[in-house]
């Protein structure tokens, strides 16, 4: 499941977050200790701290978990929608929070230096190994939300744009449109610049691709955009998802990140549910809230329900 150098005119900070669909939020502080008990070997005495990132497919996709453990015995505290990757990950390498769901090669390029794998089973084995001490990988999902170059389908068209490389023929100043964290990933504006020789500039908007990043694509504030490749805004806005042929993405399959505390009982139970979680399955979930608008509870819960994961 990314500062900044603003376009004059542009003023989509002024806007905030307005008109961003989210699901539902935890009330508790997400940075707080997390509880004393020590594990035990059993579901009846554990309570495990299931986080989330501030993106509602990953708090939605973190309900699944919370929810498979509840039906499983577990008592969980819920730490949802604590933000992005900088803020969140040390609470996971600290063990303050017991279970996360994560991106497979995003969270690489943290934990190893450069990697050179590409393809899902590759770096699902490298993630393993690259993880902290203290720290499980549990079964990676079938299902991936892969951040990709984005553009419109008028602006595809009239510079014949079907790769991330056709974007060097492109005539205009290029500026790509992101979270703010964006500008210093690897697949940020130095990261398309050191593999396809191709400068932009960078404006930051902070709705995780959805509708303000969209809306800025539409009216030609931003020329490209991150998106993640479960989000069902691009079809619905015939977007085009430009092909990375250089490999600049890595594979990214949605994986949960465990402590030690998650015994093996609770891992059988994410793992069923990862199993179950294909991507199509993944937008089915995003539109229910995208569209229907649904709270992440709901659709966590009745997704369940109907895959019969619940006893």
């Amino acid at each position: 499941m990314t500062t900044p150098i603003r376009r004059a005119g542009l003023a989509l900070a002024a806007l905030g977050t307005a008109g961003v669909v989210l699901a539902g939020c935890s009330s508790a502080d997400p940075l707080e200790e997390s509880p004393s008990t020590a594990p035990s070997g059993s579901s009846e005495s554990t309570t495990l701290v299931v986080g989330s990132q501030d993106y509602y497919s990953n708090e939605i996709i973190a309900e699944l978990y919370a929810q498979g453990l509840e039906d499983a015995g577990y008592t969980i505290d819920r730490q949802l929608r604590i933000g992005q990757r900088e803020v969140y990950l040390p609470e996971i390498e600290s063990g303050s929070i017991d279970l996360f769901p994560e991106y497979t090669g995003p969270l690489l390029q943290v934990w190893a230096d450069a990697p050179e794998e590409r393809e899902s089973d590759e770096v699902y084995a490298a993630l393993t190994e690259a993880a902290p001490e203290g720290i499980t990988i549990l079964d990676q999902a079938p299902a991936t939300d892969q951040d990709s170059y984005v553009v419109t389908r008028e602006f595809a068209e009239q510079y014949d744009l079907t790769t991330v490389a056709d974007l060097a023929n492109v005539d205009v100043p290029l500026t790509m449109g992101a979270n703010s964290e964006a500008e210093t990933r690897p697949n940020g504006p130095q990261g398309l610049a050191d593999v396809y020789g191709i400068e932009v500039g960078f404006t930051p908007i902070e709705d995780g691709g959805g509708p303000l990043t969209v809306r800025a694509l539409q009216d030609g504030d931003v020329q490209l955009a991150i998106l993640y490749t479960a989000q069902p805004e691009i079809a619905e806005n015939d977007l085009v998802v430009l092909e990375d042929t250089e490999g600049l993405f890595l594979s990214s399959n949605v994986v949960p990140v465990a402590s030690d505390r998650v015994d093996e009982e609770a891992q059988a139970v994410v793992n069923e549910i990862s199993a179950a979680l294909t991507s199509d399955e993944l937008i089915e979930l995003n539109r229910r809230s995208t569209v229907d608008q649904s709270p992440a509870a709901d659709i966590a819960a009745a997704w369940l329900e109907e895959q019969g994961l619940l006893g």
